[in-house]
């Protein structure tokens, strides 16, 4: 995971929770979508948090302190709607940890009750702890290998807290598909939206390749412009699935022939 600021004044004017903005590090690269973690009024600035997963990601963190990235397009997306629900729970994990952020300090602001559930594999990938304390009223971490906070998933201690009888109003769930699929499947029994974010589906991110294309309630719809953010339980998963995995097998391959940013 890498924290990346950008500075690009015409993003930060008009960015809310919930946006994306898509990023080409060089010409070559690819069009690759990264939610808004944060953004900075004063010094004109984005914060990305990048997950190191392909070619061009790859080529964005290998980057230095005052060099300059292709393209950056946005803010993209409709914009989570915030207002006083009562209590928020934030499930998130990987990348999703800074991308909840913005949407924990909007809800908190708005007069919620902001419960942020963030889990790792291990202790050494956490991160924004402080930053997550300021805009929650709760802030749990886990460890699948049991290194830092609570041992398991977020997902778990979101479905122990519904057993346990507490009260939620609404769920975010930001991570890879898996999780906020799996995470849609423990709050349905309890009737609790949840909203998860569908960026890492998207290739073009403007609504013209058709790539981002899922099945929502019988509807289909476009996970750029249509969200991100859509109904976990009104997702067809099984056609979300075989959409990702079309091109497995050429991103490999890119990865491949791009240098690391790790040194050891």
């Amino acid at each position: 995971m890498h924290e990346v600021v950008i500075e690009v004044p015409h993003v930060v004017k008009k960015a809310r929770p919930g946006q994306f903005v898509i990023v080409m590090a060089d010409e070559a690269s690819e069009r690759v979508p990264y939610t808004l973690c944060d953004w900075d009024a004063k010094a004109n600035s984005i914060t990305l948090v990048v997950q190191e997963v392909g070619r061009s990601s790859r080529k964005l963190v290998l980057m230095k302190a005052g060099d300059g990235v292709a393209h950056v397009l946005g803010p993209l997306g409709i914009p989570v709607k915030i207002e006083r629900y009562g209590t928020v729970a934030l499930a998130a994990g990987c990348y999703g940890i800074g991308a909840i952020l913005s949407i924990a300090r909007a809800m908190k602001h708005a007069g919620n009750r902001v419960v942020s559930i963030v889990e790792a594999r291990s202790s050494y990938l956490h991160y924004y702890r402080e930053k997550l304390e300021d805009a929650s009223d709760e802030v749990i971490q886990t460890t699948i290998d049991g290194s830092q906070g609570i041992k398991g998933h977020a997902m778990d201690l979101l479905a122990d807290k519904l057993r346990q009888g507490e009260k939620l109003d609404l769920v975010f769930a930001v991570g890879c598909p898996f999780m906020m699929m799996l995470t849609g499947r423990e709050t349905q029994p309890y009737g609790v939206k949840t909203l998860v974010a569908l960026n890492t589906i998207m290739v073009d991110g403007t609504g013209m390749c058709g790539a981002c294309r899922v099945s929502v309630g019988g509807a289909i719809k476009f996970a750029c412009v249509d969200g991100p953010f859509f109904d976990a339980h009104k997702i067809d998963w099984d056609e979300l699935w075989a959409r990702r995995a079309a091109y497995r097998d050429e991103e490999t391959h890119s990865v491949e022939e791009t240098g690391s940013v790790y040194h050891g």
